[in-house]
Formats: C-alpha cells, structure tokens, sequence
C-alpha cells in the first residue's frame, strides 16, 4: 500500500486528520468505552492507544467492506505511537483472526492488513522482523503459501538488515520451512531447516547439542531419509548440530552415514542389528528399503570403471531377480541419479553418467582407476590410428610407384630412339 513519511513516521495516504479526531472515530467504531474516557480526559497517546489496539480483536466481526478500511485507520494510529514495537504485537495477532462473516475473503482482508503494517515500517526497523512472524504463522495456519514464495529470495537480505539475532534469524526459517511443508512443498522446506540449522554457532558446543538443536536436526534427518527427491546427504552430514547427533542420537547418525555412503546389505544389517527400532522410530521401512536400492546402484555405476554392468551383478548388489533389473534400472534413471541405456541383448547397463553420493579419497581413487582405464584405451586408439596412417601413406607411396611403373613402360616423359627418328623425318621433309 502507497506510503509516505510524515515527522518520521510512515503515514496512509488518505488518511487525514489529528490523532485525537482519528483516535476518538475508531474509538466510536469499536464501540471502545474506555478510549473514549481516556480521549474525553485528554489522557497520553500510549493509553489511549493500549485501550484501543486491545479492542481491535472486534474487527473480525466488522461487514468485509469495512475491514480494509478500518484496519488501515488502526495501522495508522498505532504508528503515531512513539514506540509502534510495544503494539503491533497485539495488533498483528488480531489482524490474524480472519473475519468470521467472511469465509471466502476473510483470510486475503487479513493477510493484506497484516503486509499492510510490514511494509508500512522502515525497511531496516528490527520489528519487521516480528510482523514477519505473525504474518507466517497465518500463511501456514491458512495454507496460503503462494503469497510467500516470491519473497523467499529476499528473506537474507531482510534479515541481515534487522540484525535481529541469530534466534530470530532461525525462527524465521523455521517458520517458513513450517509454511512450506503444510504446502506440501517438501524440498522448500528441507532447504529452511538447513538454513536454520546453520544459525547455530559451530564453535559453541553447548548450542549445537542444544535440545533445540538436536530436535532440529532430527528433523531434517528425517526429512531428507524420508524424501522421494532427496539423494544427497552431504550438505546435511555437514553441519555440526547434525554431527552431534553421534552422541545424542548415535542410532540416527548411523543410519544417516547408511543413506549417504554405505549401500543395501549395511542397511540391511542395521536393520538386523536395531529390529524394530524403525518401525518404533516412525520411519516408513518400504520406503527407506526402496531408496537404499537405488542408493546402491548408483553406487555400483560409480564403482565400475568399464561403465557396463552385467545384470546378475545388478541383480544381486539390490538383491533382487534378474527379471527386476530394468525396472530398478528406468526408477534410477527417473531419481536422477544415473543416466545410461539398457542392452537386453547383452544384458548390460552401459553407464552414461552417474551422481556420486560422496567424494572422498574412496571416489578419487575409483577416479584414478577409470582414467588409467580411459588413458590405456586412449592409447589403444592412438595406436590405431597412427598404424592406419602408417598404412595409409605406405599405399599411397605403392600406388606412386605402381604408375610410375606404368608410365615408364608406356614412354611417357622418355626422349627414346623413335622420337629421335621422327624429328629427322620431318627435318629432311622440310
């Protein structure tokens, strides 16, 4: 909404008039009997202003026609208060109470009340930061994710303006991720909790083995095992919070060194080593079993330097029938994890290219082997074709030879005895 400056306060364009003569209107509309005392008594601005942001909570009874326009006359009182901060509190969380006569507006009224005041505040006002909070817990209250995503880029830059803190930083992430899985948007959301686990200070081991921390690390653990998109564990393995959990949580840190580097028979194996401890944990067996499967053939294409892989070593890597391989071959190919092509007639998988889970002195010595590999077959082919050049200039030079042959057995380019006897005849002629 279009705003302008006024005595260093940010004002409504159409609103006019004096504090008193605006305070005195909404107190009449919401029917606030002690504003109107304190009003008739000429009492401070802050009283008057505690009486009638705490009877705002009626305007989600007003008609929907009404609603914008009086919540932006309420906006712009509270921002005459010499300290908006110990207000907008109480009157964002009244503008988060949709009207209860508006079931199909109500929510959008109250979402652009609540935006109202965000943007109405100077951009580098620490309070922002708090507005920014309640309108998130009505996006995730009202499903209306949709109206944060264009937003998302710019949440960094907001919060390093604010200066708010590390604990502000993270509870705005949270939200958010919060916001985005009720959406259903699962990476979103897996990309906020990271981005709030980074909040916490590495070099402070009391915080990162917070109880806040390692529930929120679970979480994201949890999250990026669970996930029908999310291959890679790395970025996750990486935060100190989450290595923590080796101590805290040692069962969970195992099975995440599982998914991010170890294959089926290690799953396997845990799974035998902790019965039942995933079902008791919540964590959906078919589905983790499925994902260790092609965990592993990912991690059988990297681990092959020829890049063709039979189907029985398939078959039993992921511990299945030979028939299932191209099955498990196409559901690899659609993670996104491996590209490569079938040959039934071989009963092959050539390998195209591959994703490596991670990259450590394992990965580059598998790296070292496929470029001896490539450099020997390099050489291979250079030696071919260098015998083939051979073999093609040594023709050339017998094809040389072979018409020079010819030419001199037909005369051609030679002064012989019978070019001499026809000079002489045409001399005498002449």
């Amino acid at each position: 909404m279009p705003a302008a400056k006024s005595n260093g306060q940010p004002q409504l364009l159409f609103v006019d008039g004096s504090f008193e003569e605006l305070a005195r209107e909404m107190a009449d509309y919401l029917k606030a009997e002690e504003a109107k005392q304190l009003l008739s008594k000429e009492a401070p601005k802050e009283e008057v202003l505690s009486k009638l942001v705490a009877a705002s909570q009626a305007l989600n009874t007003v008609p929907e026609k009404e609603y914008t326009a009086a919540s932006n006359l309420m906006i712009h009182l509270v921002l005459q208060s010499a300290d908006p901060k110990k207000h907008l509190p109480t009157l964002c969380n009244n503008f988060s109470k949709p009207l209860a006569n508006s079931p199909v507006h109500g929510p959008g009224l109250s979402i652009n009340a609540l935006t109202t005041v965000f943007n109405l505040l100077d951009q580098e006002d620490p309070i922002r930061a708090r507005v920014l909070m309640e309108v998130l817990k009505f996006l995730k209250g009202q499903n209306m994710f949709d109206a944060l995503r264009p937003y998302l880029d710019r949440l960094p830059e907001w919060i390093e303006v604010w200066s708010t803190g590390e604990e502000i930083e993270r509870k705005i992430y949270d939200e958010v991720a919060q916001v985005a899985l009720e959406a259903g948007e699962q990476e979103i959301g897996y990309e906020f909790i990271l981005k709030a686990l980074r909040t916490f200070d590495a070099d402070d081991k009391e915080e990162i083995t917070s109880e806040e921390a390692q529930k929120l690390s679970l979480r994201a653990v949890k999250m990026a095992i669970l996930s029908n998109t999310h291959f890679l564990f790395q970025d996750l393995r990486a935060i100190p919070s989450v290595q923590a959990l080796s101590d805290s949580h040692p069962v969970y840190s195992q099975l995440l060194d599982i998914f991010a580097e170890q294959d089926l028979e290690d799953y396997n194996d845990f799974n035998e080593e902790h019965e039942g401890w995933v079902e008791q944990q919540k964590l959906d067996h078919e589905k983790l079993h499925r994902k260790m499967r092609l965990l592993t053939f990912a991690s059988l294409a990297s681990a092959t330097p020829s890049r063709e892989i039979e189907y029985a070593k398939i078959a039993k890597a992921l511990q299945v029938p030979k028939d299932d391989v191209e099955m498990w071959a196409i559901d690899v190919i659609r993670a996104g994890l491996v590209e490569g092509k079938l040959s039934q007639q071989r009963d092959t998988f050539l390998v195209h290219k591959v994703t490596y889970r991670v990259f450590g002195q394992k990965q580059y010595q598998e790296l070292a082997t496929r470029v001896d590999h490539w450099r020997a077959t390099l050489q291979n082919v250079l030696g071919v074709l260098r015998q083939e050049q051979a073999n093609a200039k040594a023709q050339k030079e017998r094809e040389m030879q072979e018409l020079e042959r010819k030419m001199n057995n037909a005369g051609v380019g030679q002064s012989g005895p019978g070019r001499r006897q026809q000079r002489e005849r045409t001399d005498n002629d002449d």
